[in-house]
């Protein structure tokens, strides 16, 4: 299967990949940070299940323009799903396709969890899963504290992720993106979330709180460390997703 590329409102750069036969499913894929944003088998595997994918990069990350966390990250994804119904072109072959979506999911690891969880608010979402994501970012992390991260990230990764201290900063005391100050906004019957006890970059007790304060569906793992989006391929994980997007 050949991915193709998008872009949606002149900045987002997107991967994307049509599914074998006609539907109106469509899953948006949010991932986490920092990494290199490759998740050619998981677009596939989701493909071939029935589902439109859509894998966009962040505004100031990779490939797309603009300065990352001017804006909540989820609000990118918001544009996303404002220009599936008014068309988008594949960029290889220049096709244009329009989507107006049924069933719109959104799944979310790590960094991106946020903005499944945010998203979910969405009327135009069906429902969203997260993958051990970050619901607050004052939270302790042994693997990834914010104040080492903040400077990792421009060393270790340079252009990829472009941000001012300022925003980095706003973002590390939960000024925005931030799921725990959003409790009462959330549905917790739209939201799946997996998480593992043995995670050393996002805190599980502040996942298992949470779910509980939302009434979201919380899978724990005993063990597993970090993982995001791709979780959602192994077979016992992907039978939960099945049950949960299916009710």
């Amino acid at each position: 299967m050949n991915i193709l590329r998008t872009r949606f409102k002149k900045d987002i750069v997107c991967e994307f990949l049509p599914p074998p036969r006609p539907s109106k499913k469509v899953i948006i894929f949010c991932k986490g940070m920092p990494g290199t944003p490759r998740a050619d088998e998981t677009l596939e595997f989701w493909a071939k299940k029935g589902f439109w994918v859509f894998f966009p990069r962040y505004r100031g990350t990779w490939e797309s323009d603009g300065e990352f966390l001017k804006r909540s990250p989820h609000e990118d994804i918001l544009d996303v799903i404002d220009e599936l119904p008014k068309g988008f072109t594949d960029l290889w072959f220049s096709k244009r396709y329009m989507l107006n979506a049924k069933r719109l999911y959104v799944f979310g690891g790590s960094f991106g969890g946020p903005a499944a969880i945010l998203l979910s608010r969405d009327p135009r979402v069906t429902k969203a899963v997260a993958f051990a994501p970050v619901i607050d970012w004052m939270a302790p992390s042994k693997d990834e504290p914010m104040d080492k991260l903040g400077v990792f990230i421009p060393k270790g990764f340079g252009n990829c992720y472009r941000f001012s201290k300022r925003n980095w900063k706003r973002l590390s005391e939960n000024k925005f993106y931030s799921p725990v100050k959003e409790t009462d906004t959330i549905d917790g019957k739209k939201l799946l979330i997996f998480h593992a006890k043995d995670d050393g970059s996002c805190d599980y007790g502040s996942t298992k709180k949470f779910a509980a304060k939302t009434g979201a569906k919380l899978i724990t793992l005993r063990t597993g460390g970090h993982f995001g989006f791709s979780k959602s391929t192994e077979p016992k994980i992907y039978k939960e997703i099945r049950k949960f997007l299916a009710k």
